[in-house]
This record gives structure tokens, C-alpha cells and sequence, in this order.
């Protein structure tokens, strides 16, 4: 990543958190699917993108103000932060 391609959120992660699981936490409380999923870099929660019904993880921010996110799709390297709508590949 290059310094002036990035945000003080996503400068300021240590160690990437990995997804625990393959599911979007709150899709299977309520029995609904979801289409990709994205884990949060603050607390390491894994829910589903907006492409989903749902949208968890954008829900997760407005409720918890955690602004940086990572692709939990295999193949894919990258990290958002919706604070500054910034995304880069790692």
C-alpha cells in the first residue's frame, strides 16, 4: 500500500483480522443469505456486503463507528474504510 493511497484508520491497522467463519453472523439469526461477506478490522466480526439483502456490515458501521473492513472472500485482498470511502488491495 503507498502512504498517499491511504487513511489514518487503514495506516493505523496492525495484523489483519481474519474471518472465523464462512457466515454472516447476523443473516443466520434471522435465516436470510447473503452474497459476500466482509469482516471488521476493529472488532473482527464477519457480515455480509451490500450486495446482500441485509447490508450487516454497513449497518455494523453506523451503529458502531468501526470505519475499516477487509474482502472475506477468498481470492480477494482488499480494505475499505467507510469513514474516508477509501479502498486499496494489500
Amino acid at each position: 500500500m503507498a502512504a498517499d493511497q491511504i487513511c489514518e484508520h487503514i495506516e493505523k491497522l496492525g495484523q489483519i483480522k481474519r474471518p472465523k467463519d464462512d457466515i454472516c453472523e447476523e443473516c443466520i439469526k434471522t435465516g436470510d443469505e447473503w452474497v459476500h461477506l466482509r469482516t471488521c478490522q476493529t472488532c473482527g466480526v464477519t457480515l455480509c456486503c451490500d450486495a446482500s439483502p441485509n447490508h450487516h456490515m454497513t449497518n455494523h458501521y453506523h451503529t458502531s463507528g468501526h470505519p475499516v473492513i477487509i474482502s472475506a472472500q477468498p481470492g480477494e485482498r482488499w480494505i475499505f474504510c467507510y469513514a474516508d470511502d477509501i479502498i486499496v488491495e494489500y
